[in-house]
């Protein structure tokens, strides 16, 4: 089996609802996505997949939705309010954690029909979570 890995790079700020640490509080992270790929042969190139096609993909698609975001739980009382205001608010079904953005990057790159292993989201140099299938 082969895997490749390509770190993806992004900013954005949350808040969780029903926590009683500081991360209750808005405030933003600069996260790295990890974003790994598993097939069983390489391609006529000798590749599992192109480095550059992770990033025409899945970059392009965490730049555009996720990157200077404000990514909150949809009953978030802030959400419609910011919306309104017209600032860049992404709303999640539950709580923005980075078990949850993990989720999301992983489900835009199995829609784009890659094969997908998992996503490593670091919210911080000490601070990841992993999804995988």
């Amino acid at each position: 089996m082969y895997e490749v890995t390509r770190r993806l790079h992004f900013c954005y700020a949350h808040r969780l609802l029903g926590y009683e640490g500081k991360c209750r509080h808005l405030h933003g992270h600069n996260a790295v996505a990890e974003v790994s790929f598993r097939r069983r042969t390489l391609d006529r190139r000798g590749m599992a997949l192109d480095f550059e096609e992770i990033k025409r993909t899945v970059q392009a698609w965490i730049d555009a939705e996720l990157d200077h975001r404000l990514l909150l739980n949809a009953a978030d009382p802030l959400a419609k309010a910011l919306k309104a205001l017209g600032e860049p608010v992404v709303t999640l079904k539950g709580n923005p954690t980075a078990e949850a953005i993990a989720k999301l990057i992983y489900d835009c790159a199995a829609r784009k029909k890659l094969p997908v292993r998992g996503v490593r989201l670091w919210e911080s140099v000490n601070s990841a979570a992993e999804y995988v299938r």
